[in-house]
């Protein structure tokens, strides 16, 4: 009974010595029958196999070329052409019924009015100054035309009294005094010029303080400065106002802009002018032409502002609603290719590896264009090519691949 697993063991050890260091004699033995017959086998090999044993098997896809259109795609919001705060300027409180949000108003439209209180007797007041400093003009004005006459006849004594002094006619005592006769005159002169000049001064002030009451007066009635739709009600009746108080909330949504943002990689895809369509979150369809686009990045994101321009006649589109925005750009020859089959090589660039004429793995850089549901829109390779779609992460540049070729999606 103890020789059984004595020679079990034995059994064991001896196939286990064949297993590990005569495997291929054991292998070879087991396919033909006699060690010879594996010897003869492996001493003829086809130099097909060492090839084809040497090149790395893959699938491929022959892929042509095609024209699509190259839209860009940006995710986006509606906004309302014009929004405007309209707020009061002078204080008081308001006396005209409110008007309810939703309503549709006009340019002018009076949307707030405030009361006049005692703006109209300081008008009056204004007025009453105006007349008074108006008044002056002839008084002061006649001032000056005497001072000047005086002036005028100071200046002749004067000259007659030193001429006689000359001829010894007069004394020195008459020509002094004919001389500061001609300085009085001459400081009476510049008195009722100045008289004049206040006058106008105070002319000029009155019709200021008019200008300050009238222009106070036409803020009492604050209107709507574009037709559109109120989006708040307008200040209660009875409410007092202040000098930046809100009276109501304008909103022009005819027509309606859409925004979006598109990145600094696709701007120069997009023109004004082009024409654009979007897919507003309520599966409404619209259509427009982009009307602005920005010069200027945003710091944080790195994109640009793209305005787009659609009629809304029947308002049914609403300021801030999410939309998805196509704006078309010029066609471009792409290859349609399965998503698995991009990689990244060791740079960190995004392309694919393709089967040259030598049967050698290559990688070729591309571009994105579009993601679709049947595959990925890429440009940045030859008219024809050869994508590998499995195996590609499994070779590298110059390495001999084995390709089976797949039928390419239509």
């Amino acid at each position: 009974m103890k020789l059984i697993p004595l020679i079990t063991a034995i059994l064991v050890t001896g196939f286990l010595y064949f297993l590990v260091f005569e495997r291929e004699e054991l292998l070879a033995f087991a396919q033909t029958g006699t060690p010879e017959a594996a010897k003869e086998t492996d001493a003829t090999p086809e130099a097909t196999d060492e090839e084809n044993t040497s090149a790395i098997r893959v699938f491929a896809v022959k892929s042509q070329a095609r024209m699509v259109d190259s839209a860009v795609i940006l995710r986006g919001q509606t906004e309302a052409a014009r929004s405007v705060e309209v707020r009061a300027q002078t204080s008081g409180q308001v006396i005209s019924e409110p008007l309810r949000k939703g309503n549709y108003v006009n340019a002018g439209q009076l949307l707030c009015q405030i009361d006049f209180g005692t703006r109209e007797a300081s008008l009056a007041e204004a007025n009453a100054r105006l007349a008074e400093a108006r008044a002056r003009v002839p008084e002061t004005q006649a001032r000056l035309d005497e001072a000047l006459a005086r002036l005028d006849e100071a200046k002749i004594n004067n000259n007659a009294a030193t001429k006689l002094s000359a001829g010894g006619f007069a004394s020195e005592t008459r020509v002094a005094s004919a001389q500061a006769s001609v300085r009085a005159a001459e400081a009476a002169v510049a008195s009722a010029t100045s008289g004049l000049e206040s006058t106008g001064a105070g002319i000029q002030s009155a019709e200021a303080a008019i200008a300050s009451v009238q222009k106070d007066i036409d803020r009492l009635q604050i209107t709507a400065p574009f037709e559109g739709l109120l989006e708040t009600d307008t200040a209660e009746l009875g409410s007092l106002l202040q000098p930046g108080t809100l009276c109501a909330t304008v909103l022009q949504l005819d027509p309606m802009k859409l925004v979006g943002f598109v990145p600094e990689t696709d701007v120069d895809r997009v023109e004004i002018g082009a024409l654009a369509g979007a897919r507003l979150a309520g599966g409404q369809e619209v259509q427009g032409r982009v009307t602005f686009l920005s010069r200027s990045a945003d710091q944080t994101t790195r994109t640009f502002r793209v305005e787009i321009q659609v009629p809304n006649t029947d308002l049914k589109i609403r300021d801030g609603q999410t939309a998805e925005i196509i704006v078309a750009a010029d066609g471009a020859s792409a290859h349609l290719l399965p998503q698995s089959a991009l990689t990244l090589n060791d740079d960190g660039d995004l392309g694919v590896r393709f089967v040259d004429d030598n049967s050698l793995a290559q990688f070729a850089k591309l571009t994105l264009l579009r993601d679709t549901s049947e595959g990925v829109w890429v440009s940045g390779l030859p008219e024809t090519v050869n994508v590998i779609t499995v195996g590609q992460e499994y070779v590298v540049d110059g390495v001999p691949v084995l390709p089976t070729y797949e039928e390419p999606k239509q």
